[in-house]
């Protein structure tokens, strides 16, 4: 694994059941909620530090998808994305990437095509049973609760960057 990690240029998420629980929430006048993980904002900036950019594709549109990706200095994001190939495809060609330089995090059907293609695919704890065993990595936690910590903590780690982008607060 170590090896297909040292690759990875670019960390590609999905948001609904990934960076959240999967939870859609309106208030009373029809806003929409989401709740994100602080930790797994912190996971997804220290891999920034270390020169992977990160991205969004999501099937959904919400405005608050698109806040949480400006507050995490995310500027590659398709929201609305009923195939989801589409989008990764324009991607990659625009910043000049192959399928092994990118991971993918997904959780439904509609990603398989996605996890299929990456040289390191992985999904959360509470992903649907038929994404499971298609994928490189498991998280043991679920979506919006610290699985994209956990991903990222293992792509820094085996990939070597862990030391480097840690340093700064064990020293």
């Amino acid at each position: 694994m170590k090896a297909q990690l040292e690759k990875i240029r670019l960390l590609l998420l999905d948001v609904d059941g990934v960076m959240t629980d999967g939870r859609i929430v309106y208030d009373n006048n029809g806003v929409e909620t989401k709740a994100f993980d602080v930790k797994d904002g912190h996971g997804l900036k220290m891999l920034q530090r270390t020169g992977v950019r990160v991205g969004i594709i999501t099937g959904r549109q919400s405005e608050v998808a698109r806040l949480r990706a400006a507050e995490l200095g995310i500027d590659i994001l398709y929201q609305g994305a009923k195939d989801k190939l589409i989008p990764y495809r324009e991607i990659l060609e625009s910043l000049g990437l192959s399928d092994q330089q990118v991971a993918y995090v997904g959780d439904d059907l509609v990603d398989l095509p996605i996890l299929r293609l990456v040289g390191f695919s992985a999904t959360v704890a509470d992903a649907v049973p038929e994404v499971k065993p298609l994928v490189h990595y498991v998280a043991s936690k679920p979506g919006g609760r610290g699985a994209v910590r956990e991903i990222c903590d293992l792509l820094l780690k085996e990939s070597g960057r862990w030391d480097e982008v840690t340093a700064r607060y064990f020293s």
